[in-house]
């Protein structure tokens, strides 16, 4: 192995030779006269022209001189070292005091008199990992309200790859609140929210909704805090969107007996009805499970539909349906079993289904002006207006050709054959706007 000798470069503020050590162990000696790899021996001052500087100062520039120099040939013998054969070159520093001169000098110095280089380490901060599934940041919302019982179970069930953990409390008057700022303190993912006035669930994921758009984070999706979420099948709702499939997913509870097993008949039926009414007025007419709050949507859907309008009671979920249609995202069912445990359902359908009902014609006639008329223009919009008008017209014509002829007594040929005529009219006109209408769900309208 060839070694490599050179000296510990002096400092520059040196102003004495006792600085440096005995300048005659240095390389070139006590002369004025100096050697370096660049150039030519360095004359002595006083031999050349003009004004002669004075003893004093010719210390100090000399002692300069020698550090820089010190400094050329370190630099030198490390690049002619690295240059000439670096797998085999061991560079070692040794202090002024113990280099040779240059007469002496040579490669084959004891290690004993050679001085290990040390390496300075600088401590440096390492960036903290960024948590991603498949390359995308994740978020869940979990809305709560009254969930003490259930809570820790949900936070503590939610994936290592979820990146953001916004949990809503919806103002409940259990000790909710309080158990989420308990494990906000030991999981840094999560993030308190707190509503003062109760403003319904589809408030509270609203209020997730609009931190995930603050925090740019790629895909949203909803758990809720009674834990009837399973995150097994939080990546089937998440990878259709990354492989950009689609802009939002909801679970699919009714595809199967063995998936909706321990739903109830009348929450079923309930469930039947509301999907039919949600598949017209939204326009998604594969979706099977709209009352599914299990979802996941992507941060540029957020960023298209305005949140600020969506329905913030129960009912958030067939709105959202409808304003996601509107901008032509696409969506997909995920199957998945229902889950209930010890949580019972707070919905009452005989109330819900009437509120949603008129929910839904509202966002049906919204949507309809606003894809096929305002973004757009599609005939079908005047199928939908005469083939409902007729349809309801030959309906209660029926009903007054009964009253006609039971009733009054009167022959009911005449008015039933019109009121059939009709009623049969509007149905067709009706059909061909719902035909056109899942060509368009199947075409996509993309707005986004």
């Amino acid at each position: 192995m060839e070694t490599f000798f050179f000296p510990k470069p002096s400092p520059i503020y040196s102003t004495t030779r006792e600085g440096i050590g005995d300048a005659s162990l240095l390389p070139w000696g006590t002369s004025n006269t100096h050697t370096n790899h660049y150039s030519e021996p360095y004359p002595d001052h006083d031999s050349l022209p003009g004004p002669k500087k004075s003893r004093e100062n010719e210390s100090v520039n000399e002692d300069v001189n020698i550090s820089i120099l010190s400094l050329i040939n370190h630099y030198t013998a490390f690049s002619d070292a690295i240059k000439g054969n670096s797998a085999k070159a061991d560079v070692r520093f040794v202090s002024s005091t113990q280099f040779p001169s240059a007469s002496s000098m040579s490669p084959k110095i004891p290690d004993n008199q050679a001085i290990p280089m040390q390496i300075p380490v600088v401590a440096v901060k390492p960036i903290p990992k960024k948590i991603t599934y498949r390359d995308h940041t994740i978020a869940i919302v979990v809305p709560a309200y009254n969930e003490q019982l259930l809570i820790r179970e949900t936070l503590e069930s939610i994936p290592s790859f979820v990146s953001k953990i916004y949990v809503i409390d919806d103002c409940s008057k259990d000790n909710t609140w309080n158990i989420i700022q308990e494990y906000a303190k030991k999981d840094s993912r999560i993030v308190p929210i707190h509503h003062e006035q109760n403003q319904g669930v589809g408030a509270a994921i609203v209020t997730g909704y609009n931190r995930v758009k603050e925090d740019g984070i790629d895909i949203a999706a909803v758990m809720a805090g009674d834990n009837q979420m399973d995150p097994a099948f939080l990546p089937a709702l998440l990878d259709p969107i990354i492989d950009g499939k689609c802009d939002y997913t909801m679970g699919n509870r009714l595809i199967s007996p063995e998936y909706r097993k321990g739903m109830s008949k009348w929450r079923f039926f309930g469930n039947s009805i509301l999907t039919f009414l949600t598949k017209m007025a939204s326009g998604y007419w594969q979706m099977m499970d709209p009352q599914n709050g299990y979802t996941a949507i992507s941060g540029r859907a957020l960023e298209r539909i305005g949140l600020d309008g969506i329905y913030p009671r129960y009912g958030y979920c067939n709105d959202l349906l409808v304003k996601l249609n509107v901008w032509g995202f696409r969506v997909i069912n995920v199957p998945h079993p229902a889950r209930y445990g010890r949580e019972t359902s707070g919905i009452k359908y005989s109330t819900y289904i009437f509120r949603v009902s008129r929910l839904l014609l509202k966002d049906f006639l919204w949507r309809l002006k606003m894809k096929y008329v305002v973004l757009s223009f599609h005939p079908l919009v005047f199928y939908y207006a005469f083939g409902i008008l007729l349809t309801f017209l030959g309906f209660f014509g029926g009903i007054y050709a009964l009253y006609y002829k039971f009733i009054q007594g009167n022959p009911i040929f005449l008015p039933a054959i019109l009121s059939i005529v009709v009623f049969a009219l509007g149905a067709q006109l009706w059909l061909f706007a719902m035909l056109f209408d899942m060509q368009q769900e199947k075409n996509g309208t993309g707005w986004y």
